[in-house]
């Protein structure tokens, strides 16, 4: 990393694009995915990695972007909400099953309920319900009381499989 005016000049890919980006060292990757890049869909719930509303996936892996620091991203691959797409750039199936389940109220927590959904099915083609419940354990949500999201992911597997 090259330093400039006590910024680091870092490179990431971020749901497929190459980016640079100039970054002091306390700047966390949700702030310059939502402020830098315009990557509004990834929310910041608690700000201390407690809720999961910020997950995102960190070169296949489930973080909460809160807690990263932007320059621990150097180098690396982000899957963030707006990444999340069907084949042809329509609503991915766990979008779709979320949607069509009622597993959507106020929204804010669906960005990262979607990412968790997403991995684990990545993982995991056919997942229990005990499965579902661990993947998305760490993403709160207070509006539907989970059964809806737990029967949209079952839904989501379902319709990947054809």
């Amino acid at each position: 990393m090259i330093e400039k005016d006590g910024k680091y000049l870092m490179t990431f890919r971020v749901n497929g694009k190459d980016y640079e980006q100039l970054v002091s060292v306390e700047e966390r990757l949700l702030d310059v995915l939502r402020d830098r890049l315009g990557l509004i869909g990834t929310k910041e719930g608690c700000g201390i990695g407690e809720c999961g509303a910020c997950t995102v996936l960190m070169d296949g892996e489930k973080v909460n972007s809160c807690m990263v620091l932007a320059l621990q991203a150097e180098g690396s691959e982000i899957l963030t909400i707006e990444g999340v797409e069907g084949s042809g750039g329509e609503l991915h199936p766990i979008q779709e099953a979320f949607i069509e389940k009622g597993a959507v109220q106020c929204g804010f927590c669906t960005p990262g309920m979607v990412i968790s959904s997403y991995k684990l099915l990545s993982d995991n083609k056919d997942p229990s319900e005990d499965d579902i419940k661990e993947a998305i354990s760490g993403n709160f949500c207070r509006c539907t009381g989970y059964t809806q999201i737990v029967e949209a992911v079952h839904l989501a597997a379902n319709k990947m499989k054809k």
